[in-house]
C-alpha cells in the first residue's frame, strides 16, 4: 500500500482533548517533525481531523 508523509506545523497546546490524541496517535513529538504512515482510510480521517496542524508533504 501507498506511503504518506505527513509534518506537523502547528502546536497542540491549548486545543481540545482529542485533537491533542489524534497528534500523538499519528506519532508526533514535536513541530516541524515528519513521519510516514501507510495510506489508510483510517490515517485519512485522523488527518482530516486535524488538518489545521498538519500538513501533506508530497
Amino acid at each position: 500500500m501507498a506511503k504518506i508523509k505527513i509534518k506537523q506545523t502547528r502546536s497542540e497546546i491549548g486545543k481540545i482533548k482529542s485533537q491533542r490524541e489524534t497528534i500523538r496517535a499519528l506519532g508526533f513529538n514535536k513541530i516541524g517533525q515528519i513521519v510516514e504512515k501507510e495510506d489508510t482510510p483510517q490515517i485519512r480521517g485522523m488527518i482530516n481531523k486535524v488538518n489545521h496542524m498538519v500538513k501533506i508533504v508530497e
